[in-house]
């Protein structure tokens, strides 16, 4: 069994799918690791840091992903690196699927099976291969820090002979993973902290880490979570005295960091240009969602936007790629967590079980289709279903010795 990992093509994204303690690991399996050289460079792992823990270091993609049986990425693999794969390989990545249904087509025809590690479910299971969970984490950690240094003054209460220096104000708008982090962050640095959330359960989460809960408890309110504990999306009506509440909250605060998102839809607008106009000069907006079209109206991907008041909206994009280090490690660890699942410890080969719910909410494409059901159309549904119904009549062949599976395997 031959795992590669490669360096990702985009210049924003400093992350690496493996590093050294996952090589190990992947060694210990009885894998033959190759890691395409400088793919952990930006994150701070190097080429002979890799060789130390087992791999070998190939000079190209082409090199590395020859004849891999399981490539992992970072981020989906794009055209020029589908060619390089042989065309019944696995692929590992955040795939991003949601609105880039050319690219899931293009990796079904290219033959390889996608796994998108950030559809996991979330039960007790998985708990290891979040990667969602991983990374928010540092995202909501890395917003506070960016916050802080963009804001220009002190965040603790500072008691001092020359006068009393005040806490900043942080509002925390989106209370998931990342939400919950920049509160326990700002808590830290000594900052007067509220938030708020469309979802009920949050509430006690949000006073538990000593900040204030700011929402409009309506009936609405109560039934505000799906069944896999995502926010829904709310009525006009909602929306409307949501902001009528945060308009009046946000005009006091220093820092306002914006989390929210919602799987599969353009994030919803938080904060809107009347609200960034009533803060003060000097207040600081970090908008987790800038990618997704940002909570934050005036949110630019990739920059820092100042108002004519002085407003700042920070728009930083990959914001865990910003702590790759980290960010990697832990990446690293979902990765394998996940992968360990798919390989027969005996024969030391990938043999993954289809009808596995942790394979069944996560592969994208397979044998030439799309076969995720939010992701194909009907034709894909179709095909799928063949290649389902081949698939089992060749291993019915291959049981009985059927020489009819000669030229298919």
């Amino acid at each position: 069994m031959r795992i590669a990992v490669l360096s990702e093509t985009d210049s924003a994204e400093p992350r690496v799918a493996a590093v050294p303690e996952t090589v190990k690991k992947f060694k210990a399996l009885g894998a033959d690791v190759v890691v395409q050289s400088g793919a952990g460079t930006r994150a701070g792992f190097l080429d002979d840091e890799y060789e130390a823990a087992g791999a070998t270091v190939a000079g190209s993609a082409a090199d590395a992903a020859r004849d891999a049986d399981l490539i992992l990425k970072v981020r989906r693999p794009g055209g020029e690196e589908l060619p390089l794969f042989k065309r019944d390989a696995t692929v590992v990545a955040i795939m991003d699927p949601y609105g880039n249904e050319d690219a899931l087509r293009a990796m079904a025809d290219a033959g390889v099976a996608g796994f998108a590690m950030e559809l996991m479910p979330r039960i007790t299971r998985a708990q290891v291969m979040d990667v969602l969970s991983s990374q928010a984490n540092l995202a909501g950690y890395r917003a506070v820090v960016d916050g802080a240094a963009e804001y220009g003054r002190a965040m603790p209460m500072m008691m001092t002979a020359a006068g009393t220096v005040p806490a900043a104000r942080v509002f925390v708008m989106g209370v998931g993973v990342a939400g919950l982090q920049a509160i326990a962050t700002a808590r830290r640095l000594g900052a007067v902290v509220t938030a708020t959330d469309v979802r009920p359960a949050t509430k006690e989460q949000v006073e538990s880490l000593g900040a204030k809960f700011v929402a409009v408890e309506d009936d609405e309110f109560k039934q505000a979570e799906t069944a896999g504990g995502y926010a829904k999306e709310m009525s006009e009506g909602y929306r409307a005295k949501q902001a009528e509440l945060v308009k009046g909250h946000i005009a006091k605060q220093d820092i306002v960091i914006t989390t929210a998102l919602i799987p599969g839809r353009p994030a919803p607008k938080l904060v809107s240009e009347e609200m960034v106009a009533s803060m003060k000069p000097g207040s600081v907006l970090v908008d987790l969602a800038v990618e997704r079209g940002g909570n934050v109206a005036g949110a630019k991907p990739g920059g820092i936007v100042t108002t004519e008041r002085g407003v700042k909206i920070v728009g930083h994009v990959n914001v865990p790629g910003r702590l790759a280090a980290t960010a990697s490690s832990l990446y690293a660890r979902n990765l394998y967590a996940f992968v360990e699942t798919l390989i027969d410890k005996e024969s030391k080969a990938l043999a993954i079980n289809w009808d596995d719910e942790l394979v069944k909410a996560t592969n994208l494409t397979r044998g030439g289709s799309v076969t995720h059901a939010s992701f194909q159309s009907k034709t894909d549904g179709a095909a799928s279903e063949a290649a389902s119904v081949g698939l089992a009549k060749s291993e019915v062949n291959k049981a009985s010795g059927s020489p009819a599976t000669s030229g298919a395997q």
